[in-house]
Parts: structure tokens; sequence; C-alpha cells
């Protein structure tokens, strides 16, 4: 079996009258995402962990930022394709593990929701996604609610 490791990273500014998509779902917040897609700066890092894993570059490549084809596009979209990029080169997903980092708003209720809604996009268990969140103490773009990052970990393996 052939086990690899990828990590993701994403980062968007957040701006009032936006919407704010994160883990799949929109949450009621006064400031959402400034992105050329939905900006769901969760997924985004999910897509990275995964393509870093497999060796198939990053998001950018397949999804670029300049093409109006992905202008406003779901990134649940985006990580279905990146989805059936792995399993066409043969991968499976062991497991994702991520870490939002976001002053406000709160997103601990949130999780249970946004866990269901990625384990059906990508077609895994539940269980084998997490997710954790922290602020940043309010110190930098995080603290000061200017913005929002994500961090992603996923496993993937091949049997041959």
């Amino acid at each position: 079996m052939k086990i690899r490791v990828g990590n993701g990273y994403d980062v968007h500014a957040l701006a009032e009258n936006h919407d704010f998509w994160l883990g799949g779902i929109k949450i009621e917040h006064y400031k959402g995402c400034i992105a050329h897609s939905d900006g769901d700066t969760l997924i985004h890092a999910i897509c990275d962990a995964l393509l870093g894993a497999a060796a198939l570059e990053d998001i950018g490549c397949h999804f670029p930022d300049n093409d109006n084809a992905f202008k406003g596009i779901d990134s649940k979209i985006l990580l279905k394709n990146v989805v059936g990029l792995l399993r066409k080169n043969g991968y499976n997903i062991g497991n994702i593990d991520t870490v939002v980092c976001l002053q406000r708003p709160k997103i601990k209720p949130l999780m249970p929701q946004m866990r269901e809604t990625l384990a059906k996009v990508i077609d895994i268990p539940v269980d084998d996604i997490a997710i954790k969140a922290t602020t940043t103490e309010k110190l930098g773009f995080v603290g000061y609610e200017e913005g929002v990052a994500a961090y992603a970990v996923a496993l993937i393996y091949k049997i041959e």
C-alpha cells in the first residue's frame, strides 16, 4: 500500500456585504469572504491538501482565479472535482484534519453540520473528517477580524 500525506492552507479577506461560506455551509455573519469563487477557505485548504498529497499541483492550477468559469462557483463543486481526480489516479482518502483560524463568528456549534456536508461531498465517513477552530487572541488579520485562514492535512492511499 502506498500512503501519502499533503497539507493545504488558504486565507481570504473578510468584508461586509459578502456571503460567508465555510465548510460547505453558509454562515450568518455581517462579513463574508472576498474571493473569485464563493471563498470557502476551509474547502480550499482541503483541496490543496488532497492535491498536494497526490502531487497534482494546487487548487489554482486546476481552478484559476482568472477563469470566469469559476466566478462565484460553489466550492463543493471544486472539492468534488478534486476527489474525482484523486480517484481517477487510484487514490482513496484516509482522513482529513483541519484547523480554522477565525476570531468571529464562533463556529463550534456549526462543526457537525460542516463535517456532514464535507463527508457527503467527499464520500467518506464523517468520522474521517476533523474540524478544529481557534482564534488568534485578537492578534493579526484574523484577530482584527479582517480575514479567515484554514489549514488542512490529508492522508491518501493507493493499494498497489
